[in-house]
C-alpha cells in the first residue's frame, strides 16, 4: 500500500497506539464471581423445596438453609434470589451456568463424584444417614437385612451412592432412584407402606417424624457426615473464600448455633408417642377452638398458632382441667392472672383463650427493648410460665457469666440455676423451678412448628398424597400479612 511521505509518521503512530490499546485491553482481568455478585447486587442461590432447606409459610420465605444464606447475602450487601431445583441432578447442572445460580445451599454432602462437578465450602451441619422402616414391620438391623426389600431414594443423592456400594457386597439389594419425589415423599411412602425402606439424613427424619407417625429409624448406615454449600468448579475462589469466611464467622459468633437450635434443637421433644397423640388431637380437639385462637390472636397481634401451641402445652386443648396448684382452664390461668385479664370464668374456653392472648401480649410488652425477635417471643413464653421477675433474675445471672442476657440460647442455660440455693440466694425473687420454662418454651416451639406446617395449603397434583394432615410444601401464592413471632 502506498502512503504519501507526510502521512507515514502519523500512520505509524496510529498503528503503535492501536497495538498498545489492544495489548492493554487483553490484560484487563474479567471480574471474578464475587465481584460480579456485588456489581449485579444479587446473590443467586439454588436449593431444594423441603422443610430442612427452603419453604414458604404465611409469613414469607423461611427454612434453615434459607435463613443461613439470607444472612450471607445481607453481609455482602446484595439481594438474595432463590430458585428451587426439580431434583438433585438439575441442581448440580444449574450451578455456574451463565446468569444462573452461583451457589447451592441445599443440605448437600460432599462425595468424590460430586467433587468432579462442584467445590464444597466448610461444613456447617453434621448429619447421619439412617435406614427408615415402618412401625409394625420387621426391623432391619444391618445391611444384609435390606435384601429383598422395596427401597427408594432420591436420584443423584449420596444415599444412592451408598446403596450402590452396598450392592457390591450384597448383590441381592435392589433399590429405585426417583427424581419425582423429595424426602418428605419418601417418608410418607414408608409411613403408608408403599415402600419398605428408605435412606435419608437424620436431620430430615427428626423434622418430619411428627407428620408421619409410623416411621421408625432402623439403624444408622455409616458415620456422621458434613453438610456444605457448593459453588461451580474451576479456579475462581473469590466467592468460595467469602463463603468460608462467613461460615467461620457465624460458627464463632453463635449465629449458626442459634439457627440449629431454632430448627433442630427441639426436634426430640415429642418422641413417637407424643407425635401420634398430637396428630390425633389436631383432628379431634383443635377445630373446636381454632376460631377463638385466630380471633383473639389477631386482636392482640400475636400468631394464632403460637397461642394454640401454648394452649396445647398447658391443657392438651381441654377446657375443664385444673392443676394441683389451682391454675385452671384451656390456657391454665391463675386466679390473679385471670382477674387482671378480665376473665370471669376460667373454664369457659373462649374467655380462657382471650385471657391467654392478652397475657402473652402483656408479657411481650414488658420486655426490654434490647430483646429482639425471635428471642423476644421465647422470652415472653418463659415469662408466661415462670413470671417476669424470675426471668429478670436469670438474665442478670446470665450477664454476670459473660453471656448475652438478650439471647434465649444463653439465658436458657442459666434459668435452671434458679432452683439451686447457691444461685437463687443471690437473686431478688429467689427460688424458682427454673428448668420448667426451658422445657415449656422447647415444647411450644415444637408444637408451633407443627402447626405452621399443617396449616399450609396442600401442593397440587400427586406430589403430595391426600391424608389427614397437610405436609410441608411451598405456597406459590403471595403470603398473607400475618404477625409472626419469628
Amino acid at each position: 500500500m502506498f502512503f504519501p511521505t507526510a502521512l507515514r509518521p502519523r500512520y505509524a503512530k496510529w498503528l503503535i497506539a492501536t497495538g498498545l490499546f489492544l495489548m492493554l485491553g487483553g490484560c484487563v482481568d474479567k471480574p471474578n464471581t464475587l465481584e460480579r455478585v456485588k456489581e449485579d447486587g444479587v446473590l443467586r442461590v439454588i436449593t431444594r423445596n423441603s422443610p430442612a432447606t427452603y419453604f414458604q409459610d404465611r409469613s414469607g420465605e423461611t427454612g434453615f438453609e434459607y435463613e443461613l444464606v439470607k444472612r450471607f447475602a445481607d453481609d455482602l450487601g446484595v439481594e438474595l434470589k432463590i430458585e428451587t431445583a426439580d431434583n438433585l441432578d438439575d441442581l448440580f447442572d444449574q450451578i455456574g451456568k451463565p446468569n444462573g445460580p452461583v451457589l447451592a445451599a441445599a443440605g448437600l454432602v460432599s462425595s468424590e463424584d460430586r467433587k468432579k462437578q462442584v467445590r464444597f465450602s466448610h461444613a456447617y451441619l453434621e448429619v447421619t444417614p439412617q435406614i427408615i422402616y415402618r412401625n409394625g414391620q420387621s426391623r432391619p438391623t444391618d445391611p444384609g437385612d435390606l435384601v429383598g426389600k422395596k427401597i427408594m431414594v432420591l436420584k443423584g443423592s449420596t444415599h444412592a451412592e451408598q446403596l450402590a456400594e452396598l450392592k457390591k457386597k450384597f448383590p441381592g439389594i435392589e433399590y429405585e432412584e426417583s427424581d419425582a419425589v423429595e424426602v418428605v415423599d419418601l417418608l410418607r411412602m414408608v409411613d403408608e407402606g408403599q415402600i419398605d425402606l428408605t435412606l435419608v439424613d437424620s436431620n430430615e427424619v427428626a423434622m418430619n417424624q411428627v407428620y408421619f407417625t409410623n416411621i421408625r429409624v432402623a439403624f444408622d448406615l455409616g458415620d456422621a457426615r458434613s453438610q456444605s454449600w457448593a459453588v461451580a468448579a474451576g479456579e475462581d475462589n473469590s466467592l468460595l473464600n467469602e463463603i468460608n469466611a462467613y461460615l467461620d464467622k457465624v460458627q464463632k459468633n453463635g449465629t449458626l448455633q442459634r439457627l440449629k437450635d431454632r430448627y433442630y434443637g427441639h426436634v426430640d421433644v415429642l418422641g413417637y408417642m407424643g407425635a401420634t397423640t398430637f396428630a390425633q388431637h389436631l383432628q379431634q380437639r383443635l377445630p373446636k377452638y381454632e376460631q377463638h385462637f385466630k380471633n383473639y390472636a389477631k386482636k392482640e397481634k400475636v400468631d394464632w398458632r403460637l397461642l394454640a401451641a401454648i394452649g396445647y402445652q398447658e391443657s392438651l386443648w381441654q377446657p375443664a382441667v385444673t392443676s394441683k396448684t389451682g391454675v385452671r382452664g384451656l390456657m391454665m390461668l391463675t386466679q390473679n392472672t385471670a382477674q387482671a385479664m378480665g376473665v370471669s370464668n376460667r373454664l369457659d374456653p373462649k374467655q380462657s383463650i382471650m385471657g391467654g392472648a392478652k397475657y402473652l401480649a402483656y408479657m411481650k410488652d414488658q420486655l426490654d427493648d434490647s430483646i429482639k425477635e425471635p428471642d423476644r417471643t421465647w422470652f415472653a413464653l418463659a415469662a408466661y410460665n415462670v413470671g417476669s421477675g424470675h426471668l429478670d433474675d436469670a438474665r442478670k445471672l446470665t450477664a454476670k457469666e459473660g453471656l448475652n442476657p438478650d439471647k434465649w440460647l444463653d439465658v436458657k442455660k442459666i434459668l435452671p440455676r434458679l432452683s439451686q440455693k447457691q444461685w437463687y440466694s443471690k437473686t431478688r425473687y429467689g427460688y424458682a423451678r427454673g428448668g420448667e420454662p426451658v422445657h415449656f418454651v422447647a415444647n411450644i416451639r415444637r408444637y408451633y412448628d407443627i402447626l405452621t406446617w399443617v396449616t399450609q395449603p396442600q401442593l397440587e397434583g400427586d406430589q403430595v398424597a391426600e391424608g389427614n394432615l397437610h405436609v410441608p410444601g411451598i405456597d406459590k401464592s403471595k403470603p398473607a400479612q400475618e404477625p409472626a413471632p419469628l
